[in-house]
């Protein structure tokens, strides 16, 4: 028997994706590609956006198209929060919210016994434990764990909270069992995720007083394990405490996603945001203070209902100041179900591009500039991957900072290895290389 996944979204969702994978593999699945022929395709839906709506039917549809004698099951946001869309589709086998997954091989023999369509979509409000989806193997150097569910924040413009439900943490010996397997295998870099990783432990009872920093220290301490990345935080989490804690850990990379959305304090009111821009700003110099030269990234929307273009200015320049090694910019989607979609002065697509390629030419700036920052220094690389340029073949890889680095493939160093690198050049736009340390 096939199987084939296609998954759209986020770091979270591929990491679920992942385990269900391992499931199928285990009761003896292969996997193929998703253009190919399966006896069952799995399509992990976002719902983020309309267009994660869109895409996600479209995905449907073509598995539907490949193979109509297929086992198809959709899982994810989307089913969980508009299953009646997914019914509406003809060939769908199976609807799963955003729980049951660790099911899905169950229900597939079900169905494929009765050929009666299966729906399960529970009503996530009312969930408070997390659902564990235990992995052992990732396609790439890098191992990612899911540590956290749901949120309580309720932003304006997010439909999160209404797909994942309220703030769910993952048992922290439950963490630390996956981490040693990882270890066992030999992993060397796992990445922290979750759907709002700076809320674990919030719902675990006062007795228990694990955090997301008690979190990072236990990991820590697992041998073979050599760097911890952390996936978006938000800056309520830095303060003093938290900042000096990771920075007494040498194996936290230092490389932090802060998530901002706005440099507009007007702007960041109407998103029902927790913060605003001076408290945003003191998060990112305590960092340095303490870290030096991190590598700090973020999300900005443009173009968020009745953004003038003083408030875009405001946060244009705001993102400017901080200097950010990566400003990733969202065009803002209305998304049906949110506060911000029924909101007066929505912008025209137009203003929206035009607000967006400005904040695009300032993150190719930045960006540049915080590579460059680099040249003449060493640089700590897990090499992930084969790659060729001008005819000629590398090693890619990542720094602890997370820049793209390349040396010339060798018989000395190979894949998943960690090697040193001192910068010295360019191999293209956003690749560094330069020579190898002994």
């Amino acid at each position: 028997m096939k199987v084939a996944f296609h998954t759209l979204g986020c770091k979270v969702n591929s990491y679920e994706s992942q385990a269900m994978l391992n499931m199928f593999e285990e009761a003896g699945y292969e996997e193929v590609d998703f253009k190919e022929v399966a006896d069952v395709y799995v399509v992990n839906t976002c719902t983020v956006t309309n267009t994660g709506d869109s895409k996600s039917r479209q995905m449907i549809r073509k598995a539907i198209r490949k193979n109509p004698q297929a086992t198809v099951c959709v899982v994810g946001c989307y089913s969980q929060v508009a299953p009646q869309d997914i019914e509406a589709i003809e060939g769908v086998s199976i609807i799963l919210g955003t729980q049951f997954r660790n099911e899905i091989v169950d229900l597939v023999e079900k169905y494929q016994q009765t050929h009666e369509r299966i729906v399960k979509v529970s009503e996530v409000k009312q969930l408070r434990k997390f659902e564990d989806l235990n992995i052992d193997r990732f396609l790439h150097t890098r191992a990612y764990l899911k540590i956290q569910d749901g949120c309580n924040n309720f932003c304006t413009y997010c439909i999160i909270p209404y797909a994942r439900g309220r703030v769910r943490s993952r048992n922290i010996e439950s963490v630390l069992k996956e981490v040693h397997s990882l270890a066992e295998k030999g992993y060397k870099e796992v990445v922290l995720t979750g759907i709002h990783l700076s809320s674990y432990g919030v719902d675990f009872p006062e007795e228990k007083k694990e955090t997301l920093l008690s979190l990072i220290r236990a990991v820590h301490e697992i041998e073979g394990i050599q760097r911890i990345r952390l996936g978006s935080l938000e800056p309520g989490i830095v303060t003093r405490e938290f900042a000096e804690g990771i920075a007494a850990l040498p194996k936290v990379c230092p490389h932090f996603h802060l998530s901002l959305q706005s440099g507009c304090d007007e702007t960041l009111e109407r998103m029902n945001r927790r913060y605003r821009s001076g408290e945003y700003r003191e998060r990112c110099e305590l960092l340095r203070e303490v870290y030096g030269n991190p590598a700090l990234t973020t999300d900005v929307i443009v173009g968020f209902p009745q953004e003038s273009e003083e408030e875009f200015q405001k946060s244009y320049d705001f993102v400017d100041g901080i200097h950010f090694y990566e400003t990733h910019i969202f065009k803002y989607s209305r998304r049906q179900g949110t506060k911000a979609a029924a909101m007066d002065g929505q912008l025209t697509e137009a203003e929206k591009a035009r607000r967006s390629e400005k904040m695009i030419e300032m993150h190719h700036r930045h960006a540049s500039d915080y590579e460059k920052s680099m040249i003449g220094k060493e640089l700590e690389v897990l090499i992930e991957e084969e790659y060729t340029n001008d005819g000629r073949t590398w090693y890619l890889g990542h720094s602890r900072e997370y820049i793209k680095t390349a040396v010339p493939k060798s018989e000395n160093y190979g894949v998943n290895d960690i090697i040193r690198v001192k910068a010295e050049r360019f191999l293209e736009e956003h690749i560094m290389t330069g020579e190898v340390v002994k």
